[in-house]
């Protein structure tokens, strides 16, 4: 398998464990404060990735290099997540992860400042036609509610979140000095967690344990586990092997896996119009992962 295929699977793997963490992530928002949240969850990440680093390559003082560059990156990712949370506290899993998808475009701008980046013709389309998809998903398809475009608190929140996961990708690739992926990882969930402890440290201290229920214990493993350490795995490597804007691409199926969760927990079905928006999400993503893009 290529290098261009594996970056293509790791995005695909990407995409199916970050949809788990808007379903989860809806259901104990509102438990704890994000910051303490997501400190905790950097922290068991980084406990997890720093033993398969120092077991597996190991951590040479050459690979620390620059640390600012982790800082920088570190701090981008720790705002995301801790944006993600706080406009789940009132945004649905649906329409939060449909503001995801409105990150390609986002990406391809600052690729273009950051990498030089050109995003060609049949690019822009594919993501102007994801971003009418992501509307009509957001909006449950109903358009009045579009040409109002009435966003609740929670997206606007999530949205400014998704501006910093937006500018990570690009600077993953420009800031890379040639340091093995899980290396780099773990300096990112690192930095990311001092940020984190910094604003949620009193929280932290502050929380009952006893109270808190199973449910978020559970989702606390699979936010450190397969929502933090994993995607950022996944998301570096794709990173290092496809282009910005099409790392970016695989936001687009994101909400459609967590659409099938939430049908599967709530047993509703979404109007039509809103299977209309997946799909036409989905058509942009088959354009944009086109080995022939046309200019």
């Amino acid at each position: 398998m290529t290098p261009f295929a594996r970056g293509h699977l790791a995005m695909l793997s990407f995409s199916l464990l970050i949809a788990g963490s808007f379903s989860f992530g809806a259901r104990v928002a509102n438990l704890m404060e994000p910051a303490a949240l997501m400190a905790l969850r950097f922290m068991i990440a980084g406990c997890l990735v720093g033993i398969v680093a120092f077991a597996t390559t190991g951590v040479k003082r050459e690979h620390l290099r620059a640390p600012w560059r982790f800082l920088i990156v570190g701090g981008l990712f720790a705002t995301y997540f801790g944006l993600m949370f706080e406009g789940l506290k009132t945004a649905t899993p649906v329409s939060a992860a449909a503001i995801f998808t409105l990150t390609p475009a986002i990406t391809a701008i600052f690729a273009w400042f950051i990498l030089g980046q050109v995003t060609n013709r049949w690019s822009i389309s594919a993501i102007f036609i994801g971003g009418v998809g992501a509307l009509l998903v957001i909006f449950q398809g109903d358009f009045n509610a579009i040409k109002a475009f009435d966003l609740g608190r929670g997206e606007q929140i999530y949205f400014v979140g998704c501006m910093a996961h937006a500018l990570f990708v690009p600077l993953l690739r420009k800031f890379n000095q040639g340091e093995p992926v899980i290396v780099a990882t773990l300096a990112m969930i690192v930095a990311g967690a001092m940020y984190l402890l910094a604003f949620g440290a009193a929280d932290l201290m502050a929380t009952d344990w006893g109270s808190l229920p199973v449910l978020f214990w559970i989702a606390l493993t699979y936010l450190a586990i397969c929502a933090s350490a994993m995607t950022l795995f996944l998301l570096q490597y794709g990173a290092m092997n496809l282009p910005s804007a099409n790392v970016m691409a695989y936001t687009y199926l994101t909400p459609i896996w967590v659409m099938f969760v939430e049908m599967a927990i709530s047993g509703a079905s979404p109007r039509p119009l809103v299977w209309v928006g997946i799909g036409i999400t989905a058509l942009a993503l088959v354009m944009l992962l086109r080995r022939d893009q046309k200019v």
